[in-house]
């Protein structure tokens, strides 16, 4: 009988069929079986999980990576060590705020060389500026970027400037010829403040107006468009319509949406740093039924919306945080692995990843999901002080056991 690199057997496995016992044989870094738990399965290391669940690995959507005076590469270490601790195994690197900034090949170049040590796999959204020409698109793409960030307001500042109505138009053009796929940070920047805009100034409706002019370019210019982040439960409604018209746009909400309020105690200390801001517990109320009304509400991806140039420290604990309030809602392992792992994955055609299954990488996080993780009341997230559920740990990375996969408080 062939022997395996390696062998997890888990009482709860995720797989595209369902959530059950299982043993998941891996080789040369993919996943070459999925058997019975008590199949025999000979190799060389072999990790029984027991109760605790194992997860295809997170993938993670725009996640911000720079942070001010700090040397790049350390930038990527210290997320892809961030990652790691939250159940991510694949981050998709924002192209903004960012020193460079990846608005071309040479600055994408850059990125990638200092991503080498980050410890996870890295992908990258390339970022389109007031100057975007088809060259330098088709040049990105070229490159390696898997899609693409825009903004109609501050979501990229200062390296991504506001794009007008037929900017807008021009690069959902051009990106339709490559079918890559186009974010948005749609608040629109006349319905904003003025700088420096307060939490007070950034109103749903900027998100409405801005996803109305999206929605309008993407029925011209056929191009698929996924709205990040997507906060405004109210207009659930516009992305709805824009499927029934054929229009190719969907979204992505962040953990910290769902799980906070602008009436949560201690809400006031983060709400400066949310680019759009935490709403109304309504709100947060109205955004879950949008969640999980499915495919009717295009809301297919969750991400943790890191973004430490601007203060929001959220990769390390995401998936626990989505996963308190899911449980709570009666949602099970297969939703949390959808959301965060294989909808994200097949958004962006990332091969291999997002599932456990034959062919697959094998990324492949543990689970408890009944364990209780204190947050530090010295973490510098909007979770500092909390009391979350789920426990990440131990993670494997392309088949390589890693010794960041859990919590620092677990």
């Amino acid at each position: 009988m062939t022997e395996f690199d390696s062998v997890v057997r888990s009482r709860y496995v995720v797989t595209p069929e369902g959530v059950g016992p299982c043993s998941v044989g891996v080789r040369d870094g993919r996943i070459e079986a999925v058997d019975d738990y008590a199949a025999p399965m000979p190799a060389r290391e072999v990790t029984d999980l027991g109760a605790v669940a194992l997860l295809p690995g997170a993938v993670d959507l725009g996640t911000g990576v720079h942070e001010p005076n700090r040397d790049l590469a350390r930038c990527y270490r210290s997320v892809g060590a961030a990652a790691l601790r939250g159940g991510v195994t694949s981050v998709v690197a924002a192209p903004a705020p960012a020193r460079p900034p990846v608005t071309c090949a040479d600055s994408l170049q850059v990125h990638q060389r200092a991503a080498a040590g980050a410890g996870v796999r890295v992908y990258f959204l390339g970022g389109v500026t007031l100057g975007s020409g088809p060259l330098d698109l088709a040049d990105l793409h070229a490159a390696g970027v898997v899609a693409f960030h825009c903004s109609l307001s501050d979501g990229g500042a200062p390296d991504l400037a506001a794009l007008n109505d037929a900017q807008l138009r021009k690069a959902m053009a051009e990106l339709a010829t490559l079918d890559a796929v186009l974010f948005v940070h749609t608040e629109d920047a006349e319905e904003l403040g003025t700088p420096p805009v307060s939490a007070e100034q950034r109103p749903p409706r900027a998100e409405r107006r801005g996803m109305e002019r999206v929605i309008a370019a993407a029925r011209v210019a056929g191009a698929r468009t996924h709205v990040a982040p997507f906060t405004a439960a109210e207009c659930a409604a516009l992305l709805a319509a824009a499927d029934s018209i054929g229009v190719g746009l969907t979204a992505q909400t962040c953990p910290h949406y769902l799980c906070l309020s602008a009436e949560t105690p201690g809400a006031e200390s983060i709400a400066h740093v949310c680019r759009p801001p935490l709403r109304s517990d309504a709100n947060r109320k109205a955004l879950w039924s949008a969640l999980l009304a499915g495919g009717g509400s295009q809301i297919t991806t969750v991400g943790s919306g890191h973004l430490p140039a601007h203060g929001l420290y959220t990769l390390e604990w995401s998936l626990s945080a989505l996963w308190t309030a899911a449980v709570r809602r009666g949602q099970g392992l297969a939703k949390l692995a959808h959301w965060t792992a294989r909808a994200p994955a097949d958004l962006l055609g990332l091969a291999g990843k997002g599932r456990i299954a034959v062919g697959f990488d094998a990324d492949l996080v543990g689970f408890d999901s009944t364990r209780r993780v204190p947050v530090p009341v010295t973490d510098p997230g909007p979770y500092a002080g909390r009391e979350l559920t789920g426990s990440v740990g131990p993670v494997w990375v392309g088949g390589h056991r890693v010794t960041a996969g859990a919590a620092s408080t677990a």
